[in-house]
């Protein structure tokens, strides 16, 4: 971090009128940590497995992925490079194992229970109010429910935040489709455009941010007419995979911004943080990797 950014940081502190003043600038994240779960999460699954008794998260996720102290280390590096202010995480078990990654980070995740949570860590001292899940997304509780965080609350910067992790398995599938997973998609995304429709309404700066588990496609595009109203963080960017082997073509990890909100970005900050070959090799780090963008937070 620059000593520029050190110093803006730093008046996240009281202000005389007891209301806390906001960073000039804010880096703002989104990672998909792939079944990150707490060591003893993975212990019981894996007995469960072997046992052949149903466990909380899927055999081969228990029997292979199981992450040891020195992949939990790895991925805290990674996150100290990417150094966020705010990260929208997927795949998150609870706020301890987030913990584990992100040091000196406050958290926001949904309550659905499962193995599998939306969140945000967010840099402790950054003013911020955690607000209730957006429960319509989940369908009923049946997938993942929508994390929501206002930043600066209160003040003319406030910023609200959307998390998502969107259902699998309809990553090229014409929409609609007849498919259970496009089926799924296809009810998810008109509920996204109320949330979107409502914060555009109230003449909030809002961004929508997470694993999309789909690109941003003309079919995309037709199913959810608001994403024509948004600007992609990575507008204008090549798309590049996180590491050697991987056979990505495109972007399912986005970052859509606002209108107003994305008069405020920095020009030619996105940012895709790969790993090194070697890590990718050795570690069990995640089959994603982050994407960021700096923002200009004060309001215009």
């Amino acid at each position: 971090m620059t000593f520029l950014r050190h110093a803006l940081l730093s008046l996240l502190i009281l202000g005389e009128m007891g209301q806390p003043l906001a960073a000039r600038e804010l880096r703002l994240a989104s990672w998909n940590l792939e079944w990150l779960v707490s060591p003893a999460s993975a212990r019981a699954a894996r007995n469960h497995c072997l046992q052949g008794e149903t466990a909380r998260l899927p055999c081969d996720v228990a029997l292979d992925g199981a992450r040891s102290s020195a992949d939990f280390a790895m991925l805290a590096g990674y996150a100290r490079q990417l150094d966020a202010d705010v990260v929208a995480f997927q795949e998150v078990e609870d706020a301890e194992t987030a913990a584990k990654v992100f040091s000196g980070y406050v958290f926001c995740l949904t309550g659905r229970g499962e193995a599998q949570n939306v969140g945000f860590a967010i840099r402790a001292g950054l003013a911020h109010r955690c607000a209730p899940d957006f429960l319509p997304l989940s369908l009923g509780d049946s997938l993942r429910r929508g994390a929501v965080v206002v930043l600066f609350p209160g003040t003319a910067d406030e910023i609200h935040l959307l998390g998502v992790h969107l259902k699998s398995g309809c990553a090229r599938d014409a929409l609609p489709a007849r498919s259970r997973a496009c089926s799924a998609l296809g009810r998810q995304l008109p509920l996204l455009g109320d949330w979107i429709r409502a914060a555009t309404t109230a003449g909030q700066r809002f961004a929508v941010l997470g694993d999309f588990n789909r690109d941003l496609d003309p079919d995309l595009a037709a199913a959810l007419p608001e994403v024509l109203d948004l600007v992609d963080a990575a507008q204008g960017t090549a798309f590049s995979n996180c590491y050697p082997g991987q056979t990505f073509t495109r972007y399912i990890d986005h970052i859509l911004l606002g209108g107003e909100l994305a008069r405020n970005r920095v020009p030619g900050s996105f940012q895709r943080l790969h790993y090194l070959p070697r890590d990718a090799r050795r570690y069990r780090l995640s089959d994603h990797c982050p994407i960021s963008i700096l923002l200009r937070t004060v309001a215009r």
